[in-house]
Order: C-alpha cells, then structure tokens, then sequence
C-alpha cells in the first residue's frame, strides 16, 4: 500500500503531524511502505493489517490487544524471530510474516556462552518514566540524590504522550490547564537537563531478586542494578472483560486506542464503541472523535458515568449516546470485530431479555478501569528491599494526583537517604488526598444571567479538583466556592473590577465548560464565545455550525462571527457566534456525530459465558474453568496445571482477575481458594541477553 493511501492521520486539532522518514518492509512477502522507528504494530494497521498471528490452539486470528507489552497478543516473525510487534521499532528492510502457531527457538538464541553481567549501584532506582516517575526524579535531584530512570517505551512521559486533552486539578502543582502531551515535553527537558538524573529507555525491568538487585533489559545488554532505595511508578494496566468474541482483532483496551492514534497517528478505526464510562471511556471517545472516527455509542454497567460530568457532557453534546445501565454482550466477526451486541442490565447486573441492540462497528475499545502494576514492589518487599511505589502503581487516580505523588515520594526518600531533615509538610500531604478525590455529586447550575455587559458563563455542576479559571483571571473575579481545589467555581464582580472579556478563562477550561457572553454591542442579539478543539483547520468567518446546549440539545445554526486562538492555548479555537437573548446564556458547544443502529440479536443471560474466553494467551474458555470449580477445585494453580490459564506469555496479568470473578459467579469466596502463585520474572527475554552469544569472526 502506498504511504499516501495508508490509514494515517494527516490532519489533527490539537496534535503536529511531524514529517517522517519512508522506509519499506515485507509483510509476507508484500513490500509495504512505514515511518522508521515507529512502533511495527502500527505501521501494520496503518497498512490495513489487523492479524498478526493465529493461535495455535485453535488457529483464531490474534490482533494487537495492549499495545503496551504486557500480552502478546500482536506477536509476529521479524527475520525468523518471534516478537512484540507494539515493542518493536520498524528498520528498513524488515522481513516480516504472520506467526502461525507457536513459534520456534531461533538458532540465535540457541547460541550462547557464558558472559559476565554489569552491575550498576545507584541511590535511587525509578521504574516507570511516566507523570509520577519524572516528577519523583526531579525532586530527588534537587536533594541531590543519584538517581537511575528506567522505562521500557523509548520516550519520556508513560501515558502523558497519550492525552491530548487539557488537565484537570491544581495549576501551580500540576499543570492544570496544560495539555498532557505539553506536560510530557515540560517534565521530560527538565529531567534531562538535570546532571543528577541518569535516564534509560527502551530499557524494561526484568525481575527483583532476593538479593536486592533488579535485572533490567538495558536495550540489548542485561544490567543488574543495586540500588540504596527502590522507587515502583510503573503505572497501571487495563482490566479485561469476558464476552463472546473478546479476543477478535479490533477488541483491544482504550490504552492501545489512544497508543495508536495520539502517539502513532494511525486512523486505526471508523467506528468504534466504547465499553465504560468512566474517564479514561470518555475521554478515549473524545479522541477518537478529534481523529475524525465515528463514535457509536458508550455503554456503562452503572446507572450513572463514573466520569467527571464536564467530560461526559462534552461528547454527549457532540451527538454520542451513552447507554447506562447496559453491558456488552458479544462482539461479532470471522476474522475481526464488525459489530456489538449490547443490552440492558438490572440492578444486580442481569441482562433484560428482549432490550438487545446490535450495532456495526469495526473496533471495540474496553475501558473497564484499572489495576496497579505492583508486581514489582511485591517482590521487593519480599527481598525486604527499601521500596516505595508511586502514581498508579500505587493508587488508581488522575494523572495530576500521579505527579503530586512523585513530588511526594521522591521527598519521603530523600528525607531516608539523610539529604533532608525536613519531613514532607502536612500541607502537601492534605492536597495530595484532594487531588485523588473522587468528584462530587451533579448539581444543578445555579447561573443568573444578566443582560448587560460581559462576562462568563460557567457551567461546572460538580466538584472536582480543578482550579485553571480561578488561577488565569488577571482580576481574581472567578473563584472557588469554598476555596481550595474542591468547590465549584463562580464568577462574581467586585466593586468596579468586572469581566474585560479575555476570554484566557474559556480558553483554559479543560472541560470546555466555559463560554462568555458580550451584550455590549447589542441586548437583544449578544454575541457568545465558543471554545472547540475539533477543527483541523482555523474556522472561517462565514461558516455555519450547528449550536447545542449543555444537554445536547440543538439551538440552531448560526455563523461564525470570528474566531481567536489565544497564544497560550494554541489549540483551542474561540468561536464567536450571534445568538438570540432568549438562547445565548444556553449555547456551549457544536455537534458533529451521527450514529447509526442496526437490528437486535438474541443472547443467553449468563454474565461470562462459556464461551468467552478468559485466558486469551492459551484459549482457556469460561466454560472449561468453570467446570473444574463446580468438580471442587479450590485452587487456581491447579486451573493453571489442567488447563494452561496463566502459562501464557503475559504471566497471567490478564486472565487472573477474570478468574477470580469465576470462582466469585460460582459461590466460591476469596478466603476458600488459593490464587495463582506469582512468576519471578515479569518480561519475556530471550536467552541470549541472560547469556550473552557467539560473536562471529
């Protein structure tokens, strides 16, 4: 396929299409052209390649699933060798196939000779280069602590190089306000520029050993590191779900979604539909709708989103149906996903029969929540290593609160290391527990409108940490209601200061929210300030768009008046609108999404069915692990001896909470079985780093 023609991004709001270098590789024997560097997995899918292996159980066809190295569901042959094709960079010349089966050991690997091993001493050893990592780094070099950053990606920023939405929580300690892919650049240049910071990518940590070393992969070379203090920031993985065609290519988490259009710019979809409603669900469909993809609906198990409202009402203004109360059912297709079931649920989770709804789609992104990836901080306290964690690998929260955990680690270990005396100040630690708190009840907007001069409209119904309109007014006319982070903010004139109408608030907003209002001009037809991030090109004036209010619903159309882009938002475009009286105070955004649905099919009402496959490493279906629970087996490691769940390569990441939920659907209580016991190591390797290999003449 022809780069030009290629499912690539070419045109974004927000993200720069920086020019790449074209080089070619085969792909079964097909020349194929691709950026050099980028990740394989995604030169394939821009490609218009979706499997990238068949089971060897069942010959089914495996896409990529994580896109984070964690499965190894995109595995391929690269030159004979089996890899992770969402690990591994594109070189020109690359020869690549469809792994059928299993794969073989390669003579490479089969070479091998004794070597010795460096060992590398340091302070502070940090695993994990994203929000928490950088910002726990940067504080212990202000100590000046020694400190070694690793991570397995070969940038700087963890899942900040994923987000292209403006972040919520405290401006001066978090960057509120500031795009996360902005903030992975502000974080990364201060870490490098630091002499105490050594910094290692592409380099995955391997083990923790009793001996108090961790075995890290660094690029080609296996490293021991001995480390006084232990720094776990690694993050989280996504949850799983089970359902009938969970494993097809196109059902992967929102994590890899966003991998693969934020960071790779590849148009990797159509229409997706997006199951889970809380953050990271609504803002992946905010994404996806910035990359020009359908969005066909949302569905929560819950009665309500978990998401903060103003990130919720941002796409259901656009159009988007979000279907609480619902789970997915199946996902259907032969060799990749072309549609989902849905249906309701009730109040104790049981499908409705007959309330079925199927629609075409060719990706299902799941974003169920969570889980720390702890594995690591578990095996160091077993070393009885001095370990702390941080970010999500400590506590599922926001991405502000991540870094404000880093900040605070990184003091705590500095203060063991004998740098300070100062022990980190309640102050701190007070905000640190407001910026991972969940967000507050709906309320109504309580908004009087006057119609008269300007000001803004601020349509924030419900308390999250977040604070960028209060901190950018030059006058301090917006305020938190109760002060600090929390309260909602409100607009209020004091004395002869009032709104001069700069519109930095509208701008800043990370939940759009914001809109202001000028009846200076004319009472009767005010003109309204509309911030969008949806356009790829610079609005003209002239252009009709259709307004709706905060519930969606369509004002009208009307043309665009002007449009500004404020220097320190560059992004973010204010449109400028003539709106009736009785209708400027409703107007917040623009619609742009249709959908599209498609008849029902009838499913059976079990919530996992048999079918569904729980272990996709091995092809272990519900059906097979709950047969041995109801014959007695109390013991998931005798699951993993007859069956192989958990043997695959991704160490049972994956299938072991699905697992759990088997065990729970099947009266069996936590307390009566015993769990998997955990592997030693957390990362393929091959041999030959372990051993070193032959050199040839």
């Amino acid at each position: 396929m022809n780069f030009n023609e290629q499912k690539r991004i070419t045109k974004h709001p927000v993200l720069e299409i920086p020019s790449s270098e074209i080089v070619y590789l085969y792909f079964d024997g097909k020349k194929l052209a691709a950026k050099k560097g980028e990740m394989l997995s995604s030169a394939l899918i821009a490609n218009n390649i979706d499997i990238f292996s068949y089971h060897q159980r069942d010959n089914s066809p495996q896409g990529i699933s994580c896109a984070n190295g964690q499965c190894a569901q995109c595995t391929v042959l690269v030159n004979g060798i089996a890899v992770k094709s969402c690990m591994t960079p594109v070189e020109t010349g690359m020869e690549v196939e469809t792994l059928i089966g299993a794969p073989s050991l390669s003579e490479e690997d089969k070479r091998v000779v004794e070597s010795k091993t460096l060992v590398v001493e340091v302070d502070v050893l940090i695993i994990g280069a994203g929000p928490s990592g950088l910002q726990a780094a940067l504080t212990l070099a202000e100590y000046g602590a020694k400190v070694l950053l690793i991570d397995d990606k070969d940038q700087l920023g963890g899942k900040l190089l994923l987000q292209t939405h403006k972040f919520f929580g405290s401006v001066e300690d978090s960057y509120a306000g500031t795009r996360g892919i902005d903030i992975a650049v502000l974080l990364g240049e201060k870490v490098r520029s630091s002499p105490n910071i050594e910094v290692w990518l592409s380099s995955p940590a391997i083990a923790v050993f009793s001996d108090k070393h961790v075995g890290v992969l660094m690029k080609e070379m296996y490293v021991l590191v001995k480390p006084r203090k232990l720094l776990i920031a690694t993050g989280a993985r996504e949850k799983m779900l089970a359902f009938p065609g969970n494993t097809l290519p196109g059902v992967y988490g929102a994590g890899a979604f966003q991998t693969l259009v934020n960071r790779d710019l590849v148009k990797s979809s159509n229409k997706v539909f997006i199951v889970g409603g809380g953050n990271v669900g609504i803002i992946a469909a905010y994404h996806a709708i910035q990359a020009g993809i359908d969005v066909v609906g949302v569905v929560e198990a819950l009665p309500e989103c978990g998401a903060y409202k103003v990130h919720e009402d941002k796409i259901r203004r656009l159009g988007v149906p979000i279907f609480t109360s619902h789970t997915i059912i199946a996902a259907h297709g032969k060799d990749k996903v072309d549609s989902v079931t849905i249906s309701k649920i009730d109040e104790n989770f049981k499908l409705i029969k007959g309330t079925e709804v199927t629609f075409n789609v060719d990706t299902i992104l799941i974003a169920i929540g969570l889980d720390p990836v702890n594995e690591f901080h578990i095996k160091a306290e077993e070393a009885e290593m001095d370990v702390w964690s941080a970010g999500d690998a400590h506590e599922i929260a926001e991405a502000s609160s991540a870094m404000f955990s880093g900040k605070i680690r990184g003091w705590e270990i500095a203060l063991s290391l004998g740098l300070t005396k100062e022990s980190v100040p309640i102050e701190l630690k007070e905000k640190a527990a407001i910026l991972k708190s969940k967000p507050g009840p709906v309320v109504e907007n309580d908004i009087s409108y006057e119609n008269k001069g300007v000001y803004p409209i601020i349509r924030c119904n419900q308390e999250i940490p977040c604070n960028p309109c209060a901190a950018i007014c030059p006058y301090n006319l917006i305020r938190i209601l109760d002060g600090g982070l929390l309260g909602r903010p409100e607009y209020q004139k004091r004395g002869d200061e009032e709104c001069i109408g700069c519109a930095q608030c509208v701008a800043i907003c990370p939940g759009l929210a914001i809109t202001l209002v000028d009846y200076n001009e004319d009472i009767n037809y005010p003109k309204v300030t509309i911030p969008t991030e949806l356009f790829e090109q610079k609005l003209e004036e002239g252009e009709t768009l259709l307004v709706v209010d905060e519930h969606g619903q369509e004002l009208g159309k009307y043309r665009v008046l002007r449009v500004r882009i404020l220097k320190k938002f560059p992004k973010t475009q204010l449109v400028t609108i003539q709106l009736p009286k009785e209708i400027a105070p409703k107007a917040i955004s623009f619609k742009t999404v249709q959908t599209e649905q498609f008849d029902p099919i009838e499913f059976n009402e079990e919530i996992i069915p048999d079918s569904a496959i729980i272990c996709r490493c091995d092809r272990v279906t519900a059906g097979e692990i709950r047969a041995l629970i109801k014959e007695g087996v109390r013991d998931a490691n005798e699951i993993k001896a007859i069956t192989r769940a958990g043997m695959g390569a991704c160490g049972a990441k994956v299938c072991t909470s699905l697992i759990d939920r088997i065990f729970r659907e099947e009266g069996v209580s936590r307390e009566e079985y015993t769990p998997f016991t955990q592997r030693p190591l957390f990362v393929e390797v091959p041999l030959k780093h372990f051993l070193g290999y032959e050199e040839e003449d």
